[in-house]
């Protein structure tokens, strides 16, 4: 089995910074593409970035700039580091991973959420 384990939501003023965690775990041979998304009530989930497992990376046009994407391949983690955050970044941040488990199959794993508020 797999777990993606996130942390370092909360609240933060606009203009602030934050630094998402998302840690893959269990039975891991290796975690290939990471992602973040994110969703607000009513809307659909859309994606935040993505990182290739070479650190190739993407991002939202409305992140752009303000939002980082890395990992640390040896810990199985990819970081988002958000600043300048804006009231319109608030939402539910979700960790994805596509991960080759050690029985040889690759799945696409999702992590439990983190609330990131954003107040103006």
């Amino acid at each position: 089995q797999v777990q993606l384990v996130e942390s370092g939501g909360g609240l933060v003023q606009a203009g602030g910074s934050l630094r998402l965690s998302c840690a893959a775990s269990g039975n891991i041979f290796r975690v290939n593409d990471m992602a973040w998304y994110r969703q607000v009530p009513g809307k659909q989930r859309e994606l935040v970035a993505r990182i290739t497992r070479g650190s190739s990376t993407n991002y939202a046009n409305s992140v752009k700039g303000r939002v980082t994407i890395s990992r640390d391949n040896a810990k199985n983690t990819v970081y988002l580091q958000m600043n300048s955050l804006k009231p319109e970044d608030t939402a539910v941040y979700y960790c994805n991973a596509d991960v080759q488990g050690l029985w040889g199959g690759v799945l696409n794993y999702w992590a439990q959420g983190t609330q990131v508020t954003v107040s103006s």
